[in-house]
């Protein structure tokens, strides 16, 4: 008995030395994992401080976001912008260019990334840096200080000093008539980390180059002919070469970036750089203190949730663009293929053709406030083209013709004629869409082609170059093919090569 009852004290003792550990072991793992969370917790807090954030649009006349497709679905359009700011001494000592350091900043790298709305395609339109734009009234929301509208057109890259990125911003919807959701926005010392962090990135060069001047201009990028893979200070010298690039021309440097791109994503995909904990800790950190961006994008939730969207298209769904232009000068400025390669990306067709054809809800009529004989309009001479000079008396015509439709207040504005591609009404305020509405209907125009703008004090007809005779209105058919002038480079394409200018080898 005594045995066994000290055999069962014994287990006994047994029992609660292990019930002792087991609570010990669930006590410490529970503070471990409190700790880890806590860790994880504030190391995200830590993270999302990092990031800069500025106002999405500074302009007062947005673009209008998209209309849904059948599946409810909407595009996602996203600005990615290189500033080339010597604020810092790391940026001054990559950036080079001392008589530049502390001036205003600019924005060297334009270039709009559209996500489709079934999100299967990604299309890339690059604006060469100096494109002649107009830059619209920004209001720097730091200071309260407007910047007016340019006199003309400027440099695009000068829109960065408007008040910050959200100026970029309204100055492309200006353009281009796209809706932007997001900005991100990153410098010089960015790109080298994250360069570093994401690893090599091969690229190609038909010859030995050295991008290098007897003036001291040039990225110094240095490269034997044929494959390197290149990564942090080497990977900017690439993205920032011009002289030693077929023409030397931005729109050389611009296909350059694409090629990078490209070659990124894809080294990415194959080798998962990002499942390393210790290479995605220091790309988080290197991401977070290199990028500015919008309200929308102020967590890394949400930079994770936008970078897992993107990382689901294909390479072979991949299309990078640069704007079609033509010179002016030393600058270039946007073609007539220009604005159809803006269409296509705000119609949401994929730049790489592999599309079927996409349909939409169709768009919500407004319904007049006026009658259509107290509809006041002015039509205004639009037809003046690149080379051809305007028709005479055309807003006299049209206005004409909207009088003989019942239009009694429309009146031929008599200033200088404007250069518009397509004819468009225009209306100020949402009190008028439906004014502006019906007038395009009597005339036959597309309601694609009614805008809300600033610009007019009332409902404007501009008789575009489209419309250079006669009184019926024929909307051209549309073509959704990309313009071959937009040298589109498909995400799969593992054979491109950059063309070395021979002054420039070594």
């Amino acid at each position: 008995m005594g045995a066994q009852t000290r055999g069962e004290y014994g287990k006994l003792g047994q029992n609660s030395v292990r019930r002792r550990v087991l609570t010990w072991s669930a006590a410490t793992l529970a503070a471990l994992l409190l700790g880890t969370a806590c860790a994880g917790w504030l190391y995200y807090r830590h993270l999302n401080a990092n990031i800069q954030q500025a106002d999405l649009n500074l302009g007062d006349d947005k673009a209008p976001a998209p209309t849904p497709n059948t599946a409810g679905q909407t595009p996602l359009n996203l600005l990615l912008i290189g500033s080339d700011a010597r604020d810092t001494k790391e940026n001054q000592k990559l950036g080079g260019a001392r008589e530049t350091f502390g001036g205003t900043p600019l924005a060297d790298v334009q270039m709009l990334v559209h996500l489709s709305a079934d999100r299967t395609s990604l299309s890339v339109v690059s604006m060469p840096r100096d494109t002649l734009v107009r830059i619209p009234k920004c209001t720097d929301p730091g200071s309260g200080k407007v910047h007016p509208a340019s006199e003309g057109r400027v440099m695009t890259n000068q829109s960065l000093g408007h008040g910050g990125p959200g100026c970029t911003v309204a100055t492309w919807e200006k353009l281009t008539g796209i809706h932007i959701d997001h900005f991100m926005m990153v410098d010089f010392s960015g790109v080298v980390s994250m360069a570093d962090a994401i690893g090599g990135v091969p690229v190609c060069v038909d010859a030995d180059i050295y991008s290098h001047t007897s003036t001291g201009h040039g990225s110094g990028l240095k490269l034997k002919k044929g494959t390197t893979s290149v990564k942090g200070k080497q990977a900017l010298q690439w993205l920032r070469t011009r002289y030693g690039f077929e023409d030397g021309s931005d729109l050389a440097r611009a296909k350059a970036q694409h090629m990078y791109l490209n070659s990124m994503i894809r080294e990415l995909r194959a080798k998962a750089t990002l499942g390393n904990p210790g290479k995605l800790r220091t790309l988080a950190e290197r991401a977070t203190e290199s990028l500015t961006v919008d309200p929308g994008l102020d967590t890394v939730k949400k930079l994770y949730d936008l970078a897992d969207e993107l990382r689901r298209v294909k390479p072979e769904r991949i299309t990078m663009t640069t704007m079609p232009n033509r010179y002016v000068g030393a600058r270039v400025e946007p073609t007539e293929e220009a604005r159809q390669l803006f269409r296509l990306v705000r119609e949401d067709i994929a730049l790489d053709g592999k599309d079927k054809k996409k349909t939409t809800r169709p768009a919500a009529t407004a319904r007049p406030a006026h009658a259509d004989d107290k509809i006041a309009v002015q039509v205004r001479n639009g037809t003046r083209g690149a080379t051809e000079a305007a028709v005479p008396g055309r807003a006299r015509t049209v206005a004409e013709l909207l009088a003989g439709k019942g239009f009694d207040e429309a009146v031929a504005d008599s200033s200088a004629p404007l250069r518009e591609d397509i004819t468009v009404v225009r209306y100020p305020s949402a009190d008028l869409k439906g004014d502006a509405q019906r007038v395009a209907a009597a005339l036959g125009v597309p309601t694609a082609q009614v805008k809300k703008s600033t610009d007019v004090d009332g409902v404007t007809v501009v008789v575009g170059a489209d419309w250079r005779s006669g009184t019926t209105y024929t909307a051209a058919d549309d073509d959704d093919s990309t313009p071959s002038s937009a040298s589109a480079l498909n995400g799969a394409d593992t054979t491109a090569c950059m063309h070395v200018d021979p002054d420039y080898t070594w």
